[in-house]
């Protein structure tokens, strides 16, 4: 039988993956579960701790998540600068690029937040504005 995994838990993990490193791979040693849980911040604004770690640009938490077999999404591949994957779903869901990512926060903010490694999504991202 599987447990569930409390709500507390939950926004603790969500909120470390904002930048607390350590206690993002302390709390997932301790709770695989939380890879793929989802906190409602209210309004329908669900977050996951790779949604968090996108939007402040930090790719260290992302690429963590991801190689622990996080679901990678366009807004994560944005920051990252991985130009494929984002052009890919925009080949397929154009309006996308409108879809607010966690906190109402857009697609073009997550590959402003990626730098350097995220420069040429953000100019393409920005020339379909």
């Amino acid at each position: 039988m599987q447990q569930t995994i409390s709500i507390e838990l939950i926004k603790e993990f969500v909120i470390a993956a904002h930048g607390d490193f350590g206690k993002v791979q302390e709390l997932l040693e301790e709770e695989p579960g939380l890879l793929h849980a989802s906190y409602n911040w209210g309004n329908d604004d669900w977050e996951t701790a790779l949604g968090a770690a996108a939007h402040v640009g930090r790719r260290d938490i992302a690429l963590y998540l991801l190689e622990r077999g996080a679901r990678m999404d366009i807004f994560a591949a944005a920051m990252l600068g991985y130009e494929e994957i984002v052009k890919a779903v925009l080949a397929v869901q154009p309006n996308v690029i409108y879809a607010p990512g966690p906190h109402g926060i857009s697609l073009l903010h997550h590959a402003k937040m990626g730098g350097e490694q995220a420069k040429e999504i953000f100019t393409y991202l920005k020339s379909l504005q």
